[in-house]
């Protein structure tokens, strides 16, 4: 194919781009694919110190936005952008809105690849939820010559879409660092499992760029308390966390079956 490879991550917060999947991004930059980056908030709500040092909403946006350029660059992203929603309330965006506002990023820097979070958003998550939900029906909408937003750009055809799919290991190696994963949500316990082996439609070799991963989540800070015990973790677990990175593949236009892949680009290169 012509052109350069080209993919876009979308997702809810600053530090989803490094923890869930930094060693997919900084391979693919690695290896000259254009990386590009889509956070729907700049965590605003997301703070681990003291209550009463709470810099409040809007100072710790821009703390949390400037940890994620810095944490961009180490994982070699060309670019990013936000949607510019608050932490904790995109489940309550105006839907059109925000599928709009990822659509006109997706037709104006064209990527044949999009990954995001799945369905379940990780572990129950509201705000996982809703940026898989709104970037599914972004990447279908982008490619629609009727759907036209003010801003112009020509449609565009996205070839693959991925959602982050933690396997049954890793999740365990999360819980090892962060305790139990459970969201309370409107007087529901939100509890989920990891996908199965025989779910998982593509691993990615990512062992060779932990050092990098490290340092990109030791970009963010202000969640470092929350994020120290993943690297005191033992060795089995940081083989799970680090070693691989899973997904789904939900579409491709290019290939399928049930060979595992090993590259989110097969069938494009």
């Amino acid at each position: 194919m012509s052109g350069p490879l080209k993919l876009m991550g979308i997702f809810a917060h600053p530090d989803d781009e490094s923890l869930g999947n930094g060693g997919t991004f900084a391979k693919c930059a690695a290896e000259g694919v254009e990386t590009y980056l889509v956070t729907a908030t700049r965590g605003e709500r997301g703070w681990f110190g003291e209550e009463d040092q709470y810099p409040g909403l809007d100072r710790l946006g821009r703390i949390r936005e400037e940890e994620l350029q810095a944490a961009a660059g180490v994982l070699g992203f060309k670019e990013v952008r936000f949607l510019d929603y608050r932490d904790g309330e995109l489940d309550q965006a105006n839907p059109a809105e925000a599928i709009e506002k990822i659509v006109e990023h997706l037709r104006r820097v064209r990527p044949q690849v999009a990954l995001t979070f799945d369905p379940n958003g990780a572990y129950g998550h509201p705000d996982h939820i809703a940026i898989c939900q709104f970037a599914t029906a972004a990447v279908v909408a982008a490619a629609d010559p009727g759907f036209a937003p003010a801003q112009g750009y020509p449609p565009h055809r996205v070839s693959k879409l991925y959602y982050m799919a933690w396997t049954e290991k890793t999740f365990a190696a999360y819980q090892a660092a962060f305790g139990d994963l459970v969201m309370h949500i409107d007087g529901d316990e939100r509890r989920t499992r990891g996908w199965a082996d025989w779910a998982i439609t593509t691993r990615i070799d990512t062992a060779a760029y932990w050092p990098r991963v490290w340092e990109a989540v030791s970009c963010h800070r202000t969640q470092l308390p929350g994020y120290q015990a993943l690297k005191e973790l033992p060795e089995d677990h940081h083989k799970n966390l680090w070693g691989s990175q899973t997904f789904y593949r939900a579409f491709s236009l290019v290939n399928g079956g049930r060979t595992l892949e090993q590259d989110l680009f097969e069938g494009l290169r």
